[in-house]
C-alpha cells in the first residue's frame, strides 16, 4: 500500500508552503493519497461491534487506515456501506475508487489535526467564491442559462438558511452578511465531526457551498448538482466540443465523489440498526 503526500495548491494553482504553521494564512493543507492497486487477499468481509463502534474484518484481519489506525466507524449503516465497498473488489483492490473508505480514513486520521471550528470556517469560506454567486453577463445565452438554472437554487438557499446571498458579475467577492454567517455557522455546528468531513468533500467537489447543502438537504440529486456546478463548462463544450472520453471519465469520477460525500453525511448520522431478514 503506497501513498504519497502532494504539495497543496491554492485555487489559482500556486504552490503553498507545506509547514503546518502556514495553515492560518492559506487554509488547511490538502493531503491526497495515490494508492497502488493491490491483489485481493481476502475472501470474506464481515462487521463486528466493539466499544460502541463498528469494525470491518477482511477474513480474520481487522481493517486499518493507511497510517495503521484501527478502522472503526460510528454507525452500522456506514459500516455496511464500507463492507460493501470492500466486498465488491474483484481481483485487484482499487482503493482510489473507494470513496466512502477514503472519507472514513480522513475522519479517523484527521491528518492535519484540524478542529471542528477550523473545518466549519473552511466550508463557510467557500461561500465568498461560490460558483453560483459569480455570473457572466455575456454571452447572453450563458447569462440566461445561469439565471434560469442557478437563481432557483440560490433562492432556495436564502429561504432555507435565512441568508441574503446575492449573485454578482463583479470580480470582487460579494460581502457575506453577519446574519448569513451566523445562521450557516449554527447549522454546520449541528453536524458531528464526521458529517463535516463529508460536507467539506462535497463543497470542494462542487466548488459551491450552496450546491453542497442543496444536495445534502435533498433539494437536488447528485447529477443535477454536478451539472449545475459545471454549467459554464458544459456551455463551452456545447460550443467548442470536448476531448472524447477524457471529459466523460472526469465527470464520472466527480459524480461518484459527490454522491459518496452526500451519502456519507447521512450514514454517519444514521443511528438505526440494520436488521438482517433470515430465510424461513
Amino acid at each position: 500500500m503506497n501513498f504519497a503526500r502532494i504539495l497543496p495548491l491554492t485555487r489559482s494553482g500556486a504552490l503553498l508552503p507545506t509547514c503546518l504553521n502556514c495553515q492560518a494564512q492559506h487554509g488547511p493543507l490538502q493531503i491526497k493519497r495515490f494508492y497502488k492497486d493491490m491483489k485481493k487477499f481476502y475472501k470474506n468481509v464481515t462487521i463486528s461491534k466493539s466499544n460502541g463502534r463498528f469494525e470491518i474484518n477482511l477474513d480474520k484481519n481487522k481493517l486499518k487506515t493507511p497510517l495503521g489506525t484501527l478502522f472503526t466507524v460510528p454507525t452500522e449503516p456506514l459500516a455496511v456501506a464500507i463492507a460493501t465497498e470492500w466486498d465488491s473488489q474483484q481481483k485487484l483492490i482499487k482503493r482510489h475508487s473507494m470513496y466512502l473508505t477514503s472519507l472514513c480514513n480522513t475522519a479517523i486520521e484527521n491528518p492535519t489535526g484540524r478542529s471542528k471550528e477550523t473545518v466549519i470556517q473552511s466550508v463557510m469560506h467557500f461561500l465568498e467564491t461560490d460558483t453560483l454567486c459569480f455570473r457572466l453577463d455575456e454571452p447572453p445565452e450563458l447569462e440566461e442559462l445561469q439565471t434560469n438554472h442557478w437563481d432557483p437554487v440560490v433562492s432556495w438557499f436564502n429561504n432555507r438558511y435565512e441568508a441574503d446571498v446575492q449573485p454578482t458579475t463583479s470580480i470582487i467577492s460579494p460581502v457575506i452578511s453577519k446574519n448569513t454567517q451566523e445562521n450557516l455557522k449554527k447549522h454546520l455546528s449541528s453536524h458531528n465531526d464526521w458529517a463535516l468531513v463529508g460536507i467539506e468533500s462535497a463543497v470542494h467537489s462542487l466548488k459551491s457551498l450552496i450546491l453542497a447543502l442543496a444536495l445534502i438537504d435533498r433539494e437536488v440529486d447528485a447529477e443535477t448538482a454536478l451539472k449545475l456546478s459545471r454549467l459554464e463548462l458544459e456551455f463551452q463544450v456545447s460550443r467548442w466540443g470536448k476531448v472524447e472520453w477524457s471529459h466523460d471519465v472526469e465527470y464520472a469520477d466527480l459524480k461518484a465523489r459527490v454522491s459518496a460525500a452526500a451519502l456519507f453525511v447521512h450514514l454517519v448520522q444514521e443511528s438505526s440498526n440494520i436488521i438482517t431478514k433470515m430465510a424461513s
